[in-house]
């Protein structure tokens, strides 16, 4: 399909609350997610949420194999998940870098839930449901946000842990973001 342009921070759209997806396996939805595939696979990105693409819809996909922009990250199976519900399992959160494609070329220390139970549904409709905990658990949140209108500077504590990748990380050799 196509590599869509990811909208920066400042544009107004990436702030409005997404709508949930109401109609399943359809060929909009189904185009919709290719060029959501495309658009992370070649930007390098963990995650991509319909928003930043400028689609106000409540679709996240997410997926980390090998990935230069986090190269000490677990791996994160392929993922497509529509109108999701996150679930924190306990109250204990961990501070992690997170950078993302709508804030290119910086990093933030962000503060998440440490486990995660999130339900949705695949693009046909069938139920998903999975407790993750670690790097899995970072994405999903971070993905999710966008859906609320949030980017994750919005989440960080301490503005002194936010700044720009190569500065911050010197020795990590990554497109920018």
């Amino acid at each position: 399909m196509a590599v869509r342009d990811v909208l920066k921070m400042g544009d107004p759209r990436l702030l409005q609350p997404a709508s949930p997806v109401d109609k399943f396996g359809t060929r909009d939805l189904e185009e919709l997610l290719q060029d959501m595939r495309d658009t992370m696979h070649a930007l390098n990105g963990a995650g991509l949420a319909a928003p930043q693409i400028g689609v106000g819809l409540q679709v996240v996909i997410f997926e980390v194999q090998r990935n230069p922009r986090y190269p000490d990250a677990e791996e994160v199976p392929y993922t497509e998940l529509i109108n999701p519900v996150l679930t924190p399992v306990g109250e204990a959160m961990e501070e992690g870098w997170e950078g993302c494609l709508s804030v290119p070329g910086m990093r933030g220390l962000v503060p998440r839930f440490q486990r995660l139970r999130y339900r949705g549904f695949d693009p046909k409709g069938n139920a998903i449901e999975r407790d993750v905990t670690g790097f899995h658990s970072r994405v999903v949140q971070h993905e999710c946000d966008h859906l609320m209108g949030i980017l994750y500077p919005m989440r960080i504590r301490d503005l002194r842990n936010f700044g720009f990748t190569e500065v911050l990380f010197p020795d990590l050799e990554v497109m920018d973001e």
